[in-house]
C-alpha cells in the first residue's frame, strides 16, 4: 500500500489567507518582530501552522494549532487541522482522536472524513476507509482529494476498474492533475497496461514540481515515488 500517496485535507481556503510566510528565512525574521503569536489573528495562525508543517516543523505547527483550539474549543476545523499534522508527524492515534472530535463537533465536515479515511487506510482497514471517503464525497461531490484517495484505495484492493473511474472523475475538476496522472498511471501499471501507464507517468512528471524547486514534502515524496514507478516499468518492459 502506498500510504504516503493519500492526500490529506486541511480547512484553509488559500484565497482568504494572504499572509502566509513563503520561506524559513521570513519565518525566522517574523519571530524577531514585535508581533507575538498570541496577538495574531486566527486565520494567520492557521496559515502559519500549516506552512510550518509543510516545511516539516511539526512540533511548532502542532503548538500553534493547539493555541487555536484553546481559543475556540468547539471549532471542528481546529481539531481537523491538528489531526492532519499529528498524522503527518507519525502520531496516528492522536490524529484519530482529533478527527473524531472534529466530527463530533461538526458531522458535516467533509475534510475530516477524508482525513480519517486516510488514517483507516494507513492502518489497513480499507473497507472502513472507503466508507469515510464515500461520506466525504456525499457531503461534497467536488471533493477532489477524496475522489483520488478512494481511487487509490480501490487500487489497493485490486479493483483497478473502479480505481480508474475515480481518477477519471477527479480529472474533471481541473486540479491536482499531476497527482491524478501519477496514481492513474500506477493503476494502469499494476493492471498490465504499460503503454497507458508510461503516458500517465510522463504527464505527471510535467506537472509535479522538481525536487530542487519544491519545499512541499508531499509533492517531493510523490515525485520520488513516481520516478521509481517509471524506472521500474521501463526496466520491466526492457527485460
Amino acid at each position: 500500500m502506498n500510504i504516503h500517496s493519500f492526500l490529506a485535507d486541511d480547512d484553509q481556503q488559500s484565497k482568504q489567507y494572504k499572509y502566509v510566510l513563503n520561506s524559513t528565512k521570513k519565518i525566522q525574521e517574523h519571530r524577531k518582530s514585535d508581533r507575538s503569536a498570541s496577538t495574531l489573528g486566527d486565520n494567520y495562525l492557521r496559515s502559519f501552522a500549516l506552512k510550518l508543517a509543510q516545511q516539516g516543523d511539526y512540533t511548532e505547527a502542532i503548538a500553534t494549532l493547539t493555541q487555536l483550539i484553546y481559543r475556540h474549543p468547539h471549532n471542528a476545523i481546529g481539531y481537523n487541522n491538528r489531526g492532519l499534522i499529528y498524522f503527518q508527524s507519525g502520531e496516528r492515534q492522536k490524529a484519530f482522536y482529533d478527527y473524531n472530535t472534529a466530527l463530533k463537533l461538526n458531522p458535516y465536515l467533509a475534510s475530516a472524513y477524508n482525513n480519517r479515511a486516510n488514517y483507516y487506510a494507513a492502518c489497513g482497514e480499507l473497507a472502513v476507509a472507503l466508507a469515510d471517503y464515500d461520506q466525504a464525497i456525499d457531503l461534497n461531490p467536488s471533493h477532489i482529494r477524496a475522489w483520488i484517495n478512494r481511487g487509490i484505495t480501490w487500487r489497493d484492493l485490486g479493483q483497478y476498474e473502479e480505481a480508474i473511474e475515480n481518477f477519471e472523475v477527479a480529472l474533471l475538476f481541473g486540479q491536482l492533475e499531476g497527482n491524478i496522472w501519477a496514481e492513474r498511471g500506477r493503476t494502469y501499471h499494476l493492471w498490465g497496461d504499460w503503454n497507458y501507464a508510461i503516458a500517465d507517468y510522463r504527464r505527471a512528471l510535467t506537472q509535479l514540481p522538481s525536487l530542487d524547486n519544491s519545499k512541499d514534502i508531499t509533492s517531493c515524496r510523490l515525485r520520488l515515488q513516481l520516478e521509481n514507478w517509471l524506472n521500474e516499468l521501463l526496466s520491466e518492459s526492457a527485460s
